[in-house]
């Protein structure tokens, strides 16, 4: 081949591959069905009837008597969660990978936190847990990031256990009142049947007086 043609072979190589990429890249518009659908699943965490009352990151460790040893529960987050409905608040904590729960019980009136001896940013609190699908007298310690979220923490479950127990006193001596109104209403009423009675015996026995003196002479 000579040299005048090599250089015209090597355009036309040239421009066969341009168009060749050119057509690679043109867009069809052709729709390229997904090989598997997935359907949208609803998940339900057990909380869509309650209320956030506070989400915090934390730490979580249970006491474990037989080793008489603090056993870590998980890293996540704690919430207080209260019912729309029964306005109970209870405690649940959920890793924060597995979202597996790590405690879960009642805050009542008698559930009392204290801070932890040489940690401010630690609580320790008593309670009946059910995380592990059964009631379980439990003690827990709760390690935050800082000393304020372990002092709102405190503060929060001290305000919900305060708020139960004023309920409680105000039921107590509602309670009573009416006890109180009842054993009045069953004393008048039976001081009503007791006069009633008295004032039927003394009919009787004014009818028996006239009717004897209503008898002729001669049956006397």
């Amino acid at each position: 081949m000579s040299s005048t043609e090599q250089p015209e072979h090597r355009k036309q190589e040239a421009e066969e591959e341009t168009t060749g990429g050119a057509a690679d890249d043109e867009d069809t518009g052709a729709e390229v069905a997904p090989i598997v659908k997935l359907q949208e699943v609803a998940v339900t965490t057990g909380e869509e009837d309650e209320t956030v009352l506070l989400d915090l990151k934390c730490k979580l460790y249970r006491f474990d008597k037989e080793g008489n040893q603090w056993k870590e529960r998980g890293v996540g987050t704690v919430k207080l969660l209260k019912h729309k409905e029964t306005e109970k608040v209870r405690l649940v904590m959920r890793q924060s990978k597995t979202l597996k729960i790590c405690a879960n019980h009642l805050v009542l009136a008698s559930t009392s936190v204290q801070e932890h001896t040489g940690n401010d940013k630690s609580c320790v609190w008593h309670a009946t847990d059910f995380s592990d699908g059964e009631l379980k007298e439990e003690l827990f310690c709760i390690r935050f990031a800082s000393v304020e979220n372990c002092k709102t923490f405190r503060e929060k479950i001290e305000e919900i256990a305060e708020s139960l127990e004023k309920k409680a006193e105000e039921s107590e001596e509602t309670k009573s009142a009416t006890d109180l109104l009842e054993k009045l209403n069953v004393g008048e009423s039976k001081d009503e049947e007791g006069t009633k009675e008295a004032a039927s015996a003394s009919a009787e026995v004014e009818k028996d007086e006239s009717a004897q003196q209503e008898k002729p002479e001669s049956d006397k």
